[in-house]
């Protein structure tokens, strides 16, 4: 399985156990989960992530690629280009009309590299931006979680407190 996808789907448990979890008596936005799973999910994700990084930074090496085999390969076209018109008959006619293929090579080449780069850099821009996402939401509902089962604890010893304090009858 992809490891792009393994965080995600790590997400979704940890996002799962949270919506899921029973509520807090008196606490609406309170729940509690197992701190255990919660923190073993959390670490799962952190050991994925780096490959999920990885993964985009090799993304923008094989773009790279890319783009600097069109930039040889219109470089080229355009060198064979020059050349067969040289090697042509030295009509200006010829000449001026193998020019004009070359620039046209050259500028539909460099049209379709800026385009690459552009759809290469928002793919990418793209999945950085999820991965921000994911790992903000992750973190969100993890100090939400914390946040409940400290509420919840504080709740249940000034419950415990205040039965103590009370008279007790005859």
């Amino acid at each position: 399985m992809d490891n792009n996808n393994d965080v995600i789907e790590l997400l979704d448990i940890l996002y799962g156990m949270v919506s899921e979890a029973w509520g807090v008596p008196l606490g609406n936005d309170k729940c509690i989960i197992e701190r255990d799973k919660a923190i073993e999910i959390i670490n799962d994700i952190k050991a994925n992530l780096p490959t999920a990084l990885a993964e985009a930074k090799r993304l923008v090496a094989a773009r790279d690629e890319f783009i600097g085999n069109a930039k040889r390969e219109a470089e080229a076209l355009r060198k064979s280009a020059e050349e067969k018109a040289r090697i042509m008959v030295e009509e200006q006619e010829i000449i001026r009309v193998a020019k004009e293929r070359s620039a046209e090579m050259i500028a539909s080449a460099e049209t379709k590299s800026r385009e690459l780069r552009r759809v290469a850099a928002d793919y990418v821009d793209d999945l950085m931006r999820q991965t921000e996402e994911s790992i903000s939401s992750a973190l969100t509902t993890v100090q939400n979680s914390r946040g409940a089962f400290r509420s919840a604890g504080g709740a249940a010893v000034g419950a415990r407190n205040a039965k103590e304090d009370l008279p007790e009858e005859e």
